[in-house]
């Protein structure tokens, strides 16, 4: 029974309503398969969600259409900017917008996440009571099984249909977002697929609830099996088979692993062909244009939250940020968890659902079955659109059961964003959230350290095996050093540790492991001694041949030429065993280090980066200098020519700084759509001050040889052709000093606090054996 006329006349002309929803679909095979493209079946959605709202009323859907002023579409895998083998639209919303005939004003192509759904929804819903808008739109779609069915050489002929659209028009688009699902960090490492990324914290919740391996497996198809129920009655589910228990558990061909603990039929279905969308508008509007009062759905409470990053939680079993954003949206609702009646957690993965039911004490064999649709899974999931879906849903629910409350939560990247909506047929006026004070809460929790580089004993926290079609297996693990920084790391080669990890029977967790860095990837074994046979120290030499510099020695002196004017990965290397073997070395008392006659270095090596700009370097950073805490030798540089971008940060590392005439000092990063990384930031500003910092770092400004100089960046100018001369003869000068004292000297010029007559950099000196020679 809907509420009385004088609920819905005193609301207040702002007040946003859903008044629309639409879903559409097409399976492979189907009598009506006509392999759409994302932007069509889009505008599918939209269509019906146009039709969905005025159902009844005699209004013209096209009329609703053509009153948006507003559109946000969530994005798709398809439309990650890498390109699709079928082609892609210039623009992805306007692809759609055009074909339903409709131009708003404002249009948003939101970044990757399943979150955004429910947080676009809550973000227009905003905007129109604010009064910013008047109808917008939700929309998204993902083709999937379309774009792999085609790229296979399936299909009539051979023939792949052309998704390729030349449309454009005024609107946001809020980038990829593969920064809030991946690091540079996992890249290097491989865990850049969900299964493995989820799986870690799966096993972390199975270790605290003290399960044995088959245990938690059954306990997971528990919670699953039954939204296989709910996706067989469906229409628009991917997989609309019922499954037992015993069916979701078991491994079987069927049923393969996918990253341990999951098992296909456990993890979010990506090959499907859906779109959805979600019309909202002001009560005025909606009024307006003739959508019966209805048809008006209510948004009840709300919430958009983030997580820590993954290695920074306390507690990898358990997402705070998500179970506040239920909280809050139930809060804001005025209302508690028992008094939801059916609701749709994200399920991409089992412990994306019990995050929540185990803060929130629902039992996972809850009636309510906990999904809408039957879950990822089952019903399906790519992209971002999977829970626009479930908005659908709660709208028809709550419209067929006005007294009935509704709610959807959604997840994107690691569990690192959740948002959540609390839907009802009964008219409330807007109540704004508070997410903003909810987040600074938690963002002023505390925090696990972390580190990117690993050497020694450390303790498996938790892990996870993938098989791979090949019959080999790698592993993904998180380990916490003797300080207790959180690691990631590599089992591949360790065939014992990999033995102990796929062992159902065992429980890798607890376990003492062994780390090293080796090429960019913290890699783990048993023991120190298998470590030692698959990777080998090699003791860091000068006395060898080198491919992208050139080592002599004098005397005391240590000299080093960049031999190309860029840094790639062979040239970071090289540089860090030479450095690293110098500061070893106690008959090497200075280090010269210079480039060319044109040039002394302009940068990275532009072509070695790759997705998500992993271009790496070596643990000490830049040249095997800039990331040093200990570089506590003279390292002095001779500059002719351009040192810019990571040369730059190179010469900031270094103590001494000759600049030829015609030297060149800018900082270019952000015209490379990069950042400097390697201490410019900091050492900069401390150089040259913060306002001369920010000049050179925000408009790429070039500072010539006495620039530099005046502003406190080189040591001195010098003709050219005598940079690397005068450099010698200061080598000469210091290396005439007290070799300990010298040393001692750069170490308290490094230090953060000042000690007074108690640093053990003065007490070095003051018991060394060069103070007493010079004395006597």
């Amino acid at each position: 029974m809907h509420a009385d006329a004088d609920c819905y006349d005193q609301l207040p002309a702002s007040t946003p309503v859903l008044i629309g929803v639409g879903e559409v679909s097409e399976t492979l095979g189907s009598p009506d398969y006509a392999a759409r493209s994302e932007a069509a079946l889009a505008a599918d959605a939209v269509r019906a969600a146009a039709a969905d709202a005025v159902a009844g009323s005699g209004t013209d859907p096209a009329e609703v259409l053509a009153a948006l002023d507003a559109a946000a579409m969530t994005r798709s895998f398809e439309a990650m900017g890498f390109g699709s083998p079928l082609g892609t639209p210039t623009s992805y919303p306007w692809a759609v917008l055009r074909r339903v005939g409709a131009s708003p004003s404002y249009v948003v192509h939101d970044a990757l996440g399943g979150q955004t759904p429910q947080s676009l929804v809550n973000e227009l819903a905003q905007a129109v009571a604010d009064g910013e808008h008047r109808v917008a739109l939700v929309m998204g779609a993902d083709v999937t099984s379309t774009t792999r069915h085609f790229t296979r050489g399936a299909g009539a002929g051979g023939e792949r249909p052309d998704f390729r659209e030349d449309v454009t028009g005024p609107e946001v688009d809020r980038g990829r977002g593969t920064h809030l699902v991946n690091t540079r960090h996992q890249v290097l490492h491989g865990m850049t697929n969900a299964p493995v990324q989820y799986a870690l914290l799966e096993h972390a919740r199975r270790h605290r609830l003290g399960l044995d391996r088959r245990s938690y497996a059954r306990q997971m198809g528990e919670l699953l099996a039954p939204m296989s129920e709910v996706a067989a009655a469906h229409p628009h589910a991917a997989a609309p088979t019922v499954r037992s228990v015993e069916e979701v558990a078991t491994t079987t061909a069927d049923n393969r692993v996918v990253a341990d603990p999951y098992r296909r039929l456990m993890v979010a279905r990506d090959q499907v062909n859906q779109g959805a969308a979600v019309l909202l508008a002001s009560v005025e509007a909606a009024r307006a244009l003739g959508v019966p009062s209805e048809r008006w759905v209510f948004l009840h409470g709300h919430a958009s939250l983030a997580e820590q990053t993954m290695l920074e939680r306390p507690d990898l079993s358990r997402a705070p940020a998500t179970v506040a954003a239920v909280q809050h949206a139930l809060d804001g609702a005025g209302i508690g968890i028992e008094d939801v009646d059916a609701m749709d957690l994200y399920s991409c993965f089992p412990v994306a659902v019990t995050t929540v039911t185990d803060a929130l004490g629902i039992d996972t064999s809850d009636p309510r079955r906990l999904t809408l649709t039957g879950g990822l899974p089952f019903f399906g999931g790519a992209g971002s659109n999977y829970s626009l879906h479930a908005v659908a849903e709660a709208v028809r629910r709550t419209r067929r059961d006005p007294a009935s409350t509704v709610l959807v939560g959604a997840n994107g990247g690691q569990l690192s964003k959740y948002a959540v909506g609390v839907y009802a047929a009964r008219p409330r006026p807007w109540v704004p959230d508070d997410s903003a004070a909810v987040q600074a809460a938690l963002d002023a929790g505390p925090r696990v350290p972390w580190t990117e580089v690993a050497d020694g004993p450390a303790v498996v926290e938790t892990f996870s095996v993938e098989p791979r079609r090949d019959g080999s297996r790698t592993a993904m693990l998180v380990c916490r050093d003797l300080a207790g920084r959180r690691f990631l790391a590599t089992a591949a080669a360790d065939e014992e540790l990999l033995g102990l990890l796929a062992d159902e029977d065992a429980e890798p967790i607890g376990v003492r492991v062994d780390a090293r860095h080796v090429q960019h990837v913290n890699r783990v074994a048993l023991s120190r001694a298998t470590l030692d046979r698959l990777h080998p120290v090699r003791r860091p030499r000068l006395e060898r041949a080198f491919d992208r510099i050139a080592v002599e020695r004098v005397g005391a002196r240590v000299e080093v030429g960049l031999l190309r004017p860029v840094l790639d990965r062979l040239a970071h290397t090289e540089l860090d065993e030479v450095v690293s073997a110098y500061l070893a070395d106690p008959a090497a008392r200075t280090l010269l280090l210079h480039g060319g006659d044109e040039v002394f270095c302009e940068g990275l090596d532009l072509t070695e980066i790759g997705w998500g700009g992993t271009l790496v370097t070596p643990p000490h950073g830049a040249a095997g200098l800039t990331g040093r805490a200990d570089l506590d030798k003279p390292v002095v540089a001779a500059v002719a020519g351009a040192a810019h971008d990571a040369g730059l940060e190179v010469l900031l590392a270094c103590h001494l700084v000759v600049a030829e005439e015609g030297a060149t000092f800018a900082l270019t990063q952000p015209w490379k759509g990069l950042v400097a990384e390697h201490g410019a930031h900091e050492r900069l500003a401390a150089l040259v001050g913060r306002r001369l910092a920010d000049d050179l770092v925000l408009t790429g400004r070039v500072l010539d040889a006495h620039e530099a100089l005046a502003a406190g960046l080189v040591s001195r100018v010098v003709p050219r052709g005598g940079g690397v001369t005068v450099a010698r003869e200061l080598c000469e000068r210091i290396e005439g000093a007290a070799p300990t004292a010298v040393r001692a000297s750069l170490r308290m010029s490094s230090e953060v606090a000042v000690r007074g007559c108690t640093s053990r950099s003065v007490d070095e000196v003051a018991f060394s054996e060069d103070l007493l020679d010079r004395l006597s």
